[in-house]
């Protein structure tokens, strides 16, 4: 009997879940089915792989041994389909991502055209939410993998950056920053803000670069939390604060002279954004094929 990789995929499961019930959920089979595969790979080395009690299950020595080389077989067949989706063009199949706000409103609609173009048998279904929500899809299957704006530590995700991104200052036509020849971060954080909320990935990288001038998130005169970028860019546009977005969110808006970015003379808030995806699970050729064409793409082309 050779060694098999759904074998050594079932057993990765099982190891990072800590149970036969957890990894039969996650890999859509039946617990007796799990437990077959494990005892079949356990017969091909000869050795116990897993100590099983009622309460809890623990690698055994060999166990330990092999968990880093079922881990790095997954991640081989990953790379293995990325360099093949290079020259699939007549893939078929669905693809199912989630993205948080600022990337499904305003970046990926940009980038699904072209994609569309080079792989018309793929087609895409896209749930526009915020990172817990994504996660939370993915963990239960309802997502391919997912597009977020801020990294997180998550036991069960494997995170990648795909795409890098720039916040900028905006203001009303009439603001009195228009009228400055030089602007710094100290003059901006002067005026009333109008924010993302709480947890939202631009406001932690907005709050990220503050702390890194020395300036206290909390100082800020916040005079409004909004929890979409559409909102904030009327409230802007009204006079009502300034605020700090994606670039790639604005460019109509400057276009038909409704608002101005402000260049900052002292700072640039950079950012990447992620793709997530369940560690114990391997992404289908679509997802990978779409993955693929983000990583090529210079994302200022397309915005």
């Amino acid at each position: 009997m050779a060694l098999n990789f759904h074998q050594l995929h079932i057993f990765y499961s099982v190891a990072e879940r800590g149970s036969f019930s957890a990894a039969a959920q996650a890999l859509h089979m039946t617990q007796p089915a799990v437990t077959m595969q494990v005892q079949s790979l356990e017969d091909y080395f000869g050795t116990k792989l897993l100590q099983r009690s009622t309460k809890k299950i623990e690698l055994t020595e060999a166990g330990r041994a092999l968990l880093p080389y079922a881990q790095r077989s997954m991640e081989l067949i990953r790379e293995t389909d990325a360099a093949m989706s290079a020259f699939t063009s007549k893939l078929k199949g669905r693809l199912q991502l989630g993205a948080s706000l600022t990337i499904g409103e305003y970046i990926l609609p940009r980038l699904l055209g072209p994609f569309g173009r080079e792989y018309p048998h793929i087609s895409i279904s896209m749930k526009v939410m915020n990172t817990a929500q994504i996660i939370d899809d993915i963990t239960h299957h309802q997502l391919n993998f997912g597009l977020i704006e801020a990294p997180v530590d998550h036991p069960e995700m494997l995170m990648e950056k795909v795409l890098s991104d720039e916040l900028v200052l905006i203001v009303a036509q009439e603001h009195p920053l228009v009228k400055m020849d030089h602007v710094t971060i100290s003059d901006a954080v002067q005026y009333p803000f109008v924010l993302r909320e709480q947890g939202s990935g631009t406001r932690l990288v907005m709050e990220e670069q503050l702390k890194a001038k020395d300036i206290d998130p909390n100082s800020l005169e916040i005079v409004m939390e909004l929890g979409s970028t559409g909102a904030i860019k009327s409230a802007v546009e009204a006079g009502v604060g300034i605020s700090i977005v994606s670039a790639s969110s604005v460019k109509h808006e400057v276009a038909l002279g409704l608002i101005r970015i402000i260049p900052l003379a002292d700072v640039q808030f950079k950012r990447h954004f992620y793709a997530i995806q369940l560690k114990s699970a391997l992404l289908p050729i679509s997802a990978v094929t779409f993955l693929t064409f983000l990583r090529e793409r210079d994302l200022q082309q397309w915005l």
